[in-house]
């Protein structure tokens, strides 16, 4: 599939690719990536995007899905959330508009839970604005900003003062919310797959909205059923096994394309097994997608290996997902000396780890990658 993006806008979107290669050491994955760094983006479905392109865009923004699309990204993801009124719109939590909205700037503030408090001796600055206290028209009033809070401010327009690291996020200036049927329309539109993810709500806003966790679960297929698309575009995901075993017994339809986000690596005591990811497969699973360090390990040579996770996985027919590439948090904690080792943790999430897909908060990236490995 080709995209509709301007060779200039590929070409500016490849140029953080092209330094991480730039900083590769010399050898076999430095020339293969070198010898087609300069070809235009083509779409895949190994590159999926995380919340958009919030390495450079407001997250869940149309600005930043735009981006996405335009990076390659087979798949576009938007997380899930639940306003006043019951509408779907994408947020990656119920309650983080103070720091991804301006509504901390409008008369919305008065809505928040916690309105601003300034820093003081012995505690930060801090505030709490939820989706879920306001409505979806109010919602989208609002502007869409960089993930960047200062913790130590005196005012609010010194807790929400830009500090992007790429730049790009300025030249938004606002940028534009969604509800999750935007979301779909937008994205099917430009012929992208949807991996929509449903985020945790407390279970006050539920009951108040008289709705079981089983029953906001449902809000979100029945938006696609809705819109009439095809179930096979469509690969819902969760951290919560209530939901997961909800869509799989529920939506036979869907139930092929639901991932599990594994989350249980970051319980020091747990332990993979096979029989663990038999059973789940045996469950009607097919899609696991835990973090990056639960897939790869460092042998004594330093070289990137798989872990008995990775291997189970495989092995019981499991597809693997992963996340997060280009993220601004550590992804890569551990296996990571330089900016250009995140290359070196991609090829070894396709090659050894034999991932189906990566997350990216930079498409293009993985899309580079695998463009150049024909993935």
């Amino acid at each position: 599939m080709a995209l509709t993006a301007q060779a200039s806008a590929s070409s500016d979107y490849s140029n953080r690719f092209n330094a991480l290669v730039d900083g590769l050491p010399s050898g076999i994955l430095k020339n293969r990536l070198s010898v087609c760094s300069s070809e235009p983006l083509r779409v895949s479905e190994f590159s999926i995007s995380h919340r958009g392109a919030p390495l450079g865009y407001p997250e869940h923004t149309q600005e930043g899905y735009l981006a996405a699309i335009e990076m390659g990204a087979g798949s576009i993801e938007c997380d899930v959330v639940l306003t006043k009124d019951r509408q779907l719109v994408c947020r990656h939590s119920q309650c983080d508009l103070h720091r991804t909205t301006n509504i901390l700037q409008t008369g919305l503030a008065e809505s928040c839970v916690e309105p601003f408090e300034p820093w003081k001796l012995g505690s930060q600055a801090s505030a709490k604005c939820c989706a879920s206290d306001i409505t979806l028209s109010e919602f989208k009033s609002l502007c869409g900003r960089a993930d960047n809070i200062d913790l130590k401010a005196g005012s609010i327009d010194e807790y929400l003062k830009d500090r992007s690291t790429m730049g790009t996020i300025n030249q938004v200036g606002c940028g534009t919310l969604l509800s999750h049927q935007e979301s779909i329309s937008l994205i099917g539109k430009h012929g992208r797959k949807y991996i929509p993810e449903l985020k945790k709500m407390d279970a006050v806003s539920l009951r108040t909205m008289n709705l079981s966790l089983e029953g906001y679960a449902d809000l979100l297929l029945e938006e696609y059923r809705k819109l009439e698309v095809e179930p096979s575009k469509v690969f819902p995901q969760s951290f919560d096994r209530r939901v997961v075993d909800h869509w799989l017994a529920r939506y036979p339809d869907y139930a092929s394309n639901v991932v599990y986000l594994d989350g249980r690596g970051r319980n020091p005591l747990f332990l993979p097994s096979r029989r663990d990811m038999d059973k789940l497969f045996k469950q009607g699973l097919r899609y696991i997608a835990p973090p990056i360090p639960m897939l790869l390990k460092q042998d004594d040579e330093g070289n990137l290996r798989e872990t008995a996770y990775a291997r189970y996985a495989n092995q019981s027919g499991l597809k693997l997902i992963t996340w997060t590439m280009e993220s601004r948090l550590s992804d890569i904690a551990g296996f990571s000396t330089q900016e250009s080792d995140r290359l070196r943790v991609l090829d070894a999430l396709a090659q050894r780890a034999k991932v189906f897909g990566v997350f990216s908060d930079w498409p293009a990236t993985v899309t580079r990658y695998a463009n150049c490995m024909g993935l």
